[in-house]
């Protein structure tokens, strides 16, 4: 149903084209899309940090270097919606607001777009539905990916619920 959804919103639609690996989640909540997107994607534990520290080791192995992520709280007004603005660890390349946003991190081994888009429900709560959608870049993005998925799992529900 959720993929349904965002095939159902055309600026989208083509990001799923040709894509490795589609992971799509739901959740409902009371929050607007800005408040929501603040809380997941600045969600930061310390269980967290620590699990970028090892993965830090893991692609060196890999021949690939670790980003630094900011993780400095924002506020959900400060969330922008304009292609080519930064976005945490990402780049805003889609947005319509109260509707969607659609943000990317490219990198050697792979491409991955996020996608967060509300569904208005009839009691006042909102469907957030959540979008991983993973594009290999060379033979070290299945790689990569395949020992991080699980955790890619638990880190979406996670910020998810951080975000409801």
């Amino acid at each position: 149903m959720a993929k349904t959804y965002f095939k159902s919103i055309p600026e989208l639609t083509h990001l799923f084209a040709n894509a490795d690996y589609v992971d799509v989640k739901s959740i409902e909540t009371r929050k607007t899309l800005r408040e929501f997107l603040a809380d997941f994607l600045y969600y930061s534990p310390a269980w967290l940090t620590a699990l970028y520290k090892i993965r830090a080791v893991f692609v060196r192995f890999l021949g690939m270097k670790q980003e630094t992520i900011d993780g400095t709280p924002i506020q959900p007004d400060d969330i922008s919606f304009t292609p080519g603005a930064p976005c945490h660890a990402f780049t805003v390349t889609h947005g319509k607001e109260n509707v969607y946003l659609a943000v990317e991190h490219v990198a050697d081994h792979l491409t991955a777009h996020l996608i967060v888009a509300t569904e208005p429900l009839d009691n006042g709560m909102n469907t957030m539905h959540v979008g991983s959608i993973v594009h290999y870049n060379r033979w070290t993005g299945p790689v990569y990916f395949t020992c991080v998925r699980p955790f890619h799992h638990l880190v979406v529900n996670k910020m998810m619920a951080a975000g409801q």
